[in-house]
């Protein structure tokens, strides 16, 4: 069993920069696979961004390309997501996820993950 614990979420302004953490519990966390993924009230949840499991490969959503970048600590069983540039249209409830075993796709469906924490809002001011 896997739990995970989002923070940093918060308020800013247009053009400010927030990093997001997403602490784990469990002895998996080296050999996960780590996702960000965000969701507004009404809308289907959205990828943000992705990194493997020894933190050599990650991928992002084209609208945060340049923007964001997702890092990981083994060693403190945290992912974090650095965001820079914020923008109005990136205000959501931002979600870490996990998973584990093989998968050979470039992109991590949010239905391969096992374990999802119960999100962290962001709010971005115009």
């Amino acid at each position: 069993q896997v739990q995970l614990v989002e923070s940093g979420g918060g308020l800013v302004q247009a053009g400010g920069s927030l990093r997001l953490s997403c602490t784990a519990s469990g002895r998996t966390f080296s050999r996960s696979d780590m996702g960000w993924f965000r969701q507004v009230t009404g809308k289907e949840r959205e990828f943000v961004a992705q990194i493997n499991w020894r933190g050599g490969s990650t991928y992002y959503a084209d609208s945060v390309k340049g923007r964001f970048t997702i890092s990981r600590d083994n060693a403190k069983n945290t992912v974090y997501l650095q965001m820079n540039s914020l923008k109005p249209e990136d205000t959501a409830v931002y979600n870490c996820a996990a998973r584990t075993g093989y998968y050979s796709g470039t992109y991590y469906p949010p239905e391969l993950y096992d374990y999802w924490g119960q999100g962290t809002q962001v709010t971005v001011s115009s």
